[in-house]
């Protein structure tokens, strides 16, 4: 008989630079999986890694190299010390996302970096990592690859948003689990905040003092990937290489962009949605009310905002999930998600 309870850390880095998300969380694996997240801390990066990790899509293959080996250093080292810090006892996995520098999956390329065995050795911990590279094999994006979690552990709801680096949503129509990129969030709007010297855009407000910028959100919406139909996913690179150009060209004055951005990312959101629908609600853009109040403008839905915990750490929690299903060998990526030929099991298991 498999294990049924399951002690793990949920490690998780997101393209929004925030930090690094931990999770200490227990599943039970009957047929209905519940969870408890008692301990859950999010340990912000050092300038110096955050600088490194915004630049590194630049970065040569012999850079990347060396930054993959030195990041796993460093996450090992925040991982180490949460254990320690928190006197966490009997793990029966670290599962780690890693984080992501490159995705290009019409060239078959995803990148985490992190995910090196050596995390394993540093941590003295068995390690389930790098979740993303076999789906690229078996002709999938690689992503998204939290809506399993969304239907095993939020199928209450109608739909699961995740407001983070990027709009994701999933939901389960017909059975079948459907899952993608809606658009960029807070890759961009943190960008614009920073320049206003701040961290990101308290509750919206910076871009609720700013006025829309009609041309420049039409180019915006006009942008061809709105069109493609999913499975699909998007990275960094395609905010410079499709959004940035388009902001930076009209000169206008930041909280003017903010405003700008607000308007098309909550229309775009919106579109995803059936009226009357119950959205859980989630990541850090949770906390913008004013992006909420204007995708509620656009259709009459119930966005559920989730404590506190859930809001922050959810994707941590997820990828817990996720290894625990790779160490039953069972599915924890879908076809219907990311395109790929066939359900599988992804990740790589190191044991210390």
């Amino acid at each position: 008989m498999k294990k049924q309870r399951f002690k793990v850390l949920g490690v998780m880095s997101g393209t929004s630079l925030d930090g690094v998300d931990l999770a200490l969380c227990y599943f039970n694996m009957h047929e209905k999986i519940t969870y408890e997240m008692p301990l859950a801390k999010t340990i912000a990066y050092l300038n110096h890694w955050k600088s490194r990790l915004q630049s590194a899509v630049g970065f040569s293959p012999e850079e990347l190299t060396q930054l993959d080996l030195e990041y796993t250093t460093y996450l090992g080292g925040i991982i180490k010390t949460f254990i320690e810090e928190n006197n966490i006892k009997d793990l029966d996995a670290v599962c780690s996302h890693g984080h992501t520098v490159l995705h290009r999956p019409d060239q078959g390329i995803t990148l985490q970096i992190g995910n090196l065995e050596q995390l394993s050795k540093i941590i003295k911990q068995t390690v389930v990592c790098d979740f993303r590279v076999q789906d690229l094999l078996y002709g999938g994006q690689g992503a998204p690859l939290v809506p399993l979690g969304d239907r095993l552990l939020f199928s209450k709801y109608d739909y699961c948003l995740n407001l983070g680096g990027f709009a994701n949503i999933s939901k389960v129509s017909s059975g079948v689990s459907i899952a993608y990129d809606i658009c960029p969030v807070n890759v961009v709007m943190n960008h614009y905040a920073q320049k206003l010297a701040k961290p990101y855009d308290p509750g919206g407000e910076l871009a609720k003092s700013g006025n829309v910028l009609p041309d420049v959100l039409k180019l915006l919406d006009a942008l061809s990937y709105y069109n493609l139909p999913a499975p699909k996913s998007l990275g960094v690179e395609w905010v410079h290489r499709e959004i940035m150009p388009i902001l930076k060209a009209s000169n206008a004055k930041e909280v003017d962009i903010l405003r700008t951005c607000v308007a098309h990312f909550a229309s775009q959101i919106a579109q995803q949605f059936s009226p009357g629908s119950r959205v859980l609600v989630t990541g850090g853009g949770t906390y913008n009310n004013f992006l909420l109040e204007q995708i509620k403008a656009h259709i009459n839905v119930s966005l559920v905002v989730p404590s506190k915990i859930l809001i922050e750490f959810k994707e941590a929690l997820i990828f817990g999930l996720l290894g625990v299903l790779k160490l039953r060998d069972e599915v924890n990526c879908l076809s219907s998600v990311t395109g790929a030929n066939k359900n599988h099991s992804s990740g790589v298991v190191f044991f210390y």
